[in-house]
């Protein structure tokens, strides 16, 4: 039985009559119901990814006002460093390094499963509204409630999934086009950008200038509490969203052409969009809109592989890989000064999106 293109780390069971990519290989037992399809370039892509997302860490731990040798902070771990090298490393840099990682990889999904499922590289959730939503949920916390980390946590997954419910019921018309999704979720990032900036000016002045400083998309003073929450979304979302791949996979197809191949088009259509929605929205959740990462991210990974397979396990590491850089460039490149993440991301991503506008107006897709 032969199998459409796929991640390297998803189940074998595929429509028949379409090939496998170049370098695929199957390893154990259809009979038994254990079998996983490797794709070898993406297996060595994501390895590769991987070995420079623990460098980008390792470099982060190091690096900063106060800088620290590697072997320095190697001997954090294993107990012969100072209190000083372990408090800098285990209570200020550790948690900022791992929350960038889970907020890079999470954007990076959410990326990778909109621009699949609506055949568009221009879809992610800070361009279509999911990233408004969440963030305009969380301000709301921030304003009305204490603002706790569980409370943000809850109300951006909450305007998030409602944003994607919203943003799907006015897109949809037999089918959801590319074009529409991305036209409707501008209007709708209008709107809830509004209502953000409206929840802001009726405020007090301190928890405003705490709201503005959470907008901009910052990774300072990030404790173990947030790594808890990010990763905890990964542990769920993540392998959810790879159980989910073959549905993609077949929605990519065409919703005929999927229903014909057995698959529940509606449903995996609903529980891809708000599985994108959940992980974009715990990534919001604990660093707020962080520019850009879901959008290039899967673009990168897409262009390394040069097959059109679903590659979440690379895109992942490649948004940490993204994060965890921008934010040590943003700790360390401007003196005395550290930028928010986010800012940086924007002034990158910026011109990639331009770029791929330009290039979609080109030949007609947008």
């Amino acid at each position: 039985m032969s199998t459409p293109p796929s991640d390297p780390h998803t189940s074998p069971s595929t429509p028949a009559g379409t090939p496998l990519p170049r370098g695929t290989r199957v390893l154990g037992s259809h009979r038994l119901g254990v079998a996983v399809r490797v794709y070898r370039p993406a297996l060595v892509l994501g390895c590769a990814l991987c070995g420079l997302v623990f460098a980008a860490a390792v470099a982060s731990l190091a690096l900063g006002d106060f800088t620290m040798p590697v072997t320095d902070v190697l001997s954090v771990f294993t107990g012969r460093s100072s209190p000083m090298q372990a408090h800098v490393v285990v209570d200020m840099r550790l948690p900022r390094a791992l929350t960038a990682a889970g907020v890079g990889a999470a954007l990076a999904i959410s990326g990778m499963i909109l621009q699949r499922l609506a055949h568009n590289p221009l879809v992610s959730p800070d361009v279509i509204g999911i990233n408004a939503g969440a963030t305009a949920a969380a301000v709301c916390a921030i304003v009305a409630l204490t603002g706790s980390t569980l409370q943000v946590a809850g109300a951006a997954l909450a305007g998030a999934v409602g944003t994607a419910l919203l943003l799907y019921l006015l897109a949809y018309r037999r089918g959801v086009a590319g074009y529409r999704l991305v036209l409707i979720g501008i209007g709708l990032t209008a709107m809830l950008t509004s209502v953000t900036s409206y929840l802001i000016t009726r405020t007090d002045l301190n928890t405003a200038a705490r709201a503005m400083i959470w907008l901009t998309g910052s990774l300072a003073n990030r404790s173990w509490e947030h790594v808890g929450t990010i990763w905890f979304g990964l542990a769920v979302l993540a392998p959810l969203a790879l159980a989910l791949t073959r549905q993609l996979r077949l929605l990519q197809l065409g919703d005929d052409t999927a229903a014909a191949l057995g698959g529940r088009v509606q449903l995996a259509r609903a529980a891809l969009l708000f599985t994108a929605a959940a992980t974009a929205a715990s990534a919001t959740a604990v660093a707020g809109p962080v520019a850009f990462v879901a959008l290039v991210a899967p673009q990168i990974v897409r262009r390394l592989l040069r097959e059109r397979v679903v590659a979440l396990l690379p895109a992942a590491a490649c948004g940490a890989l993204l994060v965890l850089g921008a934010d040590l460039l943003a700790r360390t490149a401007f003196g005395g000064t550290e930028l928010p993440v986010g800012v940086l991301t924007g002034v990158l991503g910026a011109p990639y999106l331009l770029y791929l506008l330009t290039r979609m107006n080109r030949i007609g897709q947008a």
